[in-house]
């Protein structure tokens, strides 16, 4: 089975923070967590420190390739840092590698 994750805490988000399907809205200290099973990754976020996971909205998506997945981590976290209600961004929902 092919698997592999990612985590970066202390992602601070900007203003209008992330949103999650659970919580709604989350601001401040966050860790971002993607998980990629060789099909699909899964985007999940937490207040650093704490131990409940919130799925980031738009999550999980499709995922073809480890590359790509880390990839995508990569820009979740520049999202969240960047604030506005982040998001998983959508171009990635039908991205190939």
């Amino acid at each position: 089975m092919v698997f592999a994750s990612w985590t970066t805490p202390g992602v601070f988000t900007g203003r209008g923070g992330a949103r999650t399907v659970e919580a709604g809205i989350l601001t401040g200290d966050l860790t971002v967590h993607t998980t990629w099973d060789g099909r699909k990754a899964d985007v999940a976020v937490q207040y650093s420190g704490t131990s409940q996971w919130f799925t980031l909205s738009g999550s999980p998506v499709p995922c073809r390739s480890e590359r790509a997945s880390r990839d995508l981590h990569q820009e979740v976290v520049e999202s969240v840092r960047a604030g506005a209600a982040a998001t998983v961004p959508e171009f990635h929902q039908t991205a190939t590698p």
